[in-house]
Formats: structure tokens, C-alpha cells, sequence
């Protein structure tokens, strides 16, 4: 299990005190300094049954400079959104912990890092 934070974040602070609560065996990746890569960023696509504008905080500074709000979201736009979550690795939304079965939660509530125990 490996779970992407941004230690500024409150709600990756909780999911890591339930992770260890719950006697968890995870990696800690820090997100904002080991970048991941676009290939990195479609396998957790993947994982979480995703589109890359699900996972994108549109209201950081990054974002409206960007305009990604106009931005489509559809398949001809999927790479020019992993593109720019790899290059302004602030905008993806966290935590997200990959789970052991293959799949991945966003986990923003206590409920969904249990859900990512649970697999």
C-alpha cells in the first residue's frame, strides 16, 4: 500500500494517524517532491476507475492560471490533463492510497481509507 501526500494537508494527516491506528503497512510518498510521471499518474487512473479531471483541484492557484476549468473533459483532452497534473503535481487531489488488490482510493474520509484497508 502506498499513500500520496502532501504533509501540509489535514487530510492526509488523518488518513496516515488511522493508517498507523489501524496498524497499516504503507509507503509514504510525498507527492510535491518525488513527482509522479504521466505514466505513473494514468496506472493510478486506472486504479481508482478515474478520469484525470476527478482528481484535479481546480480551485489552486495553478489551476487558473492554467484555465483548466474550460478545459474539455473528454478522451482527446485525457493526455493534456495528465500532463499538466506532472507538471503541477499541486493540483492532484489527496491522499490517494493504492490499495493492495490493485485499485486505489482518494482518501479524503475516514470511510475511504478503511474502504483501501478493507482490499
Amino acid at each position: 500500500m502506498e499513500i500520496w501526500i502532501n504533509p501540509a494537508c489535514s487530510k492526509c494527516r488523518s488518513a496516515l494517524s488511522l493508517l498507523d491506528a489501524e496498524g497499516a503497512d504503507y509507503t509514504v510518498r510525498r507527492y510535491l517532491e518525488d513527482v509522479p510521471s504521466p505514466d505513473e499518474i494514468r496506472q493510478v487512473l486506472d486504479r481508482l476507475g478515474l478520469e484525470p479531471w476527478d482528481i484535479t483541484r481546480t480551485q489552486e492557484d495553478a489551476a487558473k492560471e492554467l484555465g483548466l476549468k474550460e478545459w474539455a473533459r473528454d478522451a482527446e483532452s485525457r493526455e493534456r490533463w495528465i500532463e499538466a497534473l506532472s507538471a503541477h503535481p499541486k493540483l492532484i487531489q489527496r491522499p490517494i492510497i493504492t490499495a493492495e488488490d490493485g485499485t486505489a482510493v482518494v482518501g479524503r474520509s475516514e470511510e475511504a481509507v478503511r474502504d483501501a484497508l478493507s482490499r
